[in-house]
């Protein structure tokens, strides 16, 4: 057996996502074997491979819990079909943790794909799970049931997305949503997984309230009811914010499950088209004092991002881009928020509610993805699972295909 990578990332300037100060970190395979201000000298015959970082920050590989792993689209017809993302597009933004889901087209695209697509990654050194399901209600599963692929399938860690308000969902009754999270929850529990049922949220005016609905009659979690894109509309924004307020005053006078969380979509946003960008919703919930650990921005990396007229024909279409999350991040840092305030969003707070204990922090017995940034906050280099990806900016590991040249 051959000896495990060991690296030594020496005088870096450590955000876990809390900062730790100027420290080394000791790599050793994929795992983060020790990090502190002065690690004693080391045997000569390791071959320890020394990288010396003279301060420059150092953070957890960003976890991205909204992907399609697999290419969304298809509302244009079968030529707006996206093709799925390969493995540099993720790396060199940073990101070294996905999580894959299905969107509008779960018909010429299913669970089964998805899987495969998740496994595929993992075998090109990303770490990837899935979710089971797409926007509609019969849900499409691999098994048979939500149950089932939760409970036994290793990569499958809970439902999404699921759409409401939006004029391509299966307009789905409180009863269905109510069923379909239980289902969730309880396979969730079975198998120690997130079992969380992430939401898409659309533009339409119902917004929130069969979310509302559902976590008020119902003995549920909150946390299982997981909107996204819930910056999509300004008035979205709002009611999301009051009903985040009311869970965290319920939480404070001791009602229990009211822990609920809420996710950002990093998408480019136009001038006058009534949404609100991702580093700016951040800063606002932050700044209205709502939960710093129940906030969480995703790419929609790999999903369509579409134009629709009046009479739901799709007009113009746009993807979403893997990239998005550290260009976030960057802008949050321009702007002059302190790195330690806005970082848990694109780490620690995903990595907590999907349950994935090795991700999302820097400390020893971690999965070793780290990103090193530079003085913009731009990310520059990435280590995947103890293995760097990106140096100096450019890829290192490129996904098959994009080995291949196609």
């Amino acid at each position: 057996m051959d000896a495990p990578r060991l690296t030594l990332l020496h005088d870096a300037d450590v955000h876990s996502p809390a900062p730790r100060g100027r420290c080394s970190l000791l790599v050793a395979g994929e795992r983060i074997a020790w990090v502190g201000p002065s690690l004693p000298p080391l045997p000569r015959e390791l071959a320890v491979d020394v990288v010396e970082l003279r301060g420059r920050r150092v953070i957890p590989g960003l976890v991205d819990g909204h992907v399609h792993l697999t290419g969304g689209g298809g509302e244009g017809g079968f030529k707006n079909r996206v093709p799925p993302v390969p493995l540099s597009k993720f790396t060199r933004g940073g990101i070294t943790t996905v999580v894959g889901l299905l969107g509008t087209d779960d018909v010429t695209r299913g669970t089964a794909g998805l899987v495969a697509a998740t496994r595929a990654l993992r075998e090109e050194g990303l770490s990837a799970w899935c979710m089971t399901g797409g926007y509609h209600l019969p849900p499409a599963t691999l098994t048979g049931s939500v149950r089932g692929d939760v409970v036994h399938v290793d990569a499958i860690v809970g439902f999404g997305e699921l759409a409401l308000s939006d004029h391509r969902s299966s307009q789905p009754t409180l009863d269905e949503l109510l069923k379909l999270a239980a289902d969730v929850h309880v396979a969730g529990l079975l198998a120690k997984k997130a079992g969380t049922l992430h939401l898409h949220l659309g533009d339409g005016s119902r917004g929130l309230e069969l979310v509302a609905r559902a976590i008020a009659a119902s003995e549920l979690p909150a946390r299982v009811f997981h909107p996204t894109h819930v910056n999509r509309r300004a008035e979205l924004l709002r009611e999301t914010f009051t009903l985040a307020g009311q869970f965290a005053e319920e939480a404070r006078r001791g009602v229990a499950g009211r822990a609920w969380h809420v996710d950002l979509t990093a998408f480019p946003v136009a001038p006058g088209d009534g949404a609100v960008a991702a580093d700016e919703a951040l800063v606002r919930w932050l700044d209205a004092g709502l939960p710093a650990d129940r906030i969480t921005v995703s790419s929609d990396s790999g999903g369509s991002l579409p134009e629709f007229d009046g009479d739901g024909c799709c007009v113009g279409m746009g993807v979403g881009d893997p990239g998005a999350l550290a260009a976030c991040l960057a802008s949050l840092l321009a702007r002059g928020q302190p790195l330690a305030r806005v970082l848990p969003a694109f780490t620690s707070n995903a990595a907590d509610l999907l349950r994935l204990p090795a991700k999302g922090y820097i400390d020893a017995g971690h999965d070793a993805d780290l990103c090193v940034l530079d003085e913009q906050g731009r990310v520059t280099d990435v280590m995947a699972r103890g293995m760097w990806h990106v140096r100096d900016g450019r890829a290192r590991v490129l996904g098959t295909f994009e080995r291949a040249g196609s």
